[in-house]
């Protein structure tokens, strides 16, 4: 007959533990990493409004490259603005400067009628090469829409953590 000893339980639940925290200790030293070779804090956007219709469509996950002083009139960058917490993700409209002036923009949404010079901060007229994130170079479509769930419904959060612990928890192997 065999007996189970009590540390071997406390032995699975710390393996069980340990290998949770190295996924996600790996996945976010990924999307670190991709951050660096990117150039870019955040390399990983959700759109959330439906301003890039049909270009770009609410819960798309799109993917950032900062190229410097690369980006031109129809790239699609993702810009930040002071005094707002939310990326914004249009498409560039007109580019001044370059050289010895500074690089500026003037962005849109494909599905506005008028540019973003209201959505700047009070007195921007134009968009500095600091002010961009990061210009889009690839989508993936829907997939964003986890994260607009977890926004819009904390209690999802909260269930989807709780549910993932507790299956740590009682899982055995």
């Amino acid at each position: 007959m065999l007996s189970t000893h009590p540390a071997t339980g406390l032995r699975k639940l710390a393996t069980q533990l340990l290998n949770a925290i190295f996924l996600l200790t790996t996945a976010f030293m990924l999307l670190k990493s991709f951050g660096v070779i990117a150039n870019c804090s955040s390399p990983i956007v959700v759109v959330l409004s439906e301003s890039m219709k049909p270009a770009m469509l609410r819960g798309d996950l799109i993917v950032l490259w900062n190229r410097g002083s690369g980006i031109n009139i129809g790239d699609i960058v993702v810009y930040h603005v002071e005094g707002r917490d939310i990326p914004i993700v249009h498409r560039v409209i007109r580019r001044f400067g370059g050289g010895a002036d500074p690089l500026r923009f003037l962005t849109n949404g494909d599905n506005n009628i008028a540019d973003d010079t209201e959505l700047y901060a009070p007195g921007q007229e134009f968009l500095s090469r600091g002010d961009v994130a990061g210009s889009v170079i690839g989508c993936i479509p829907y997939v964003g829409y986890i994260t607009i769930a977890f926004n819009d419904f904390p209690w999802l959060k909260t269930l989807m953590v709780g549910l993932v612990g507790l299956s740590a928890l009682i899982q055995r192997g």
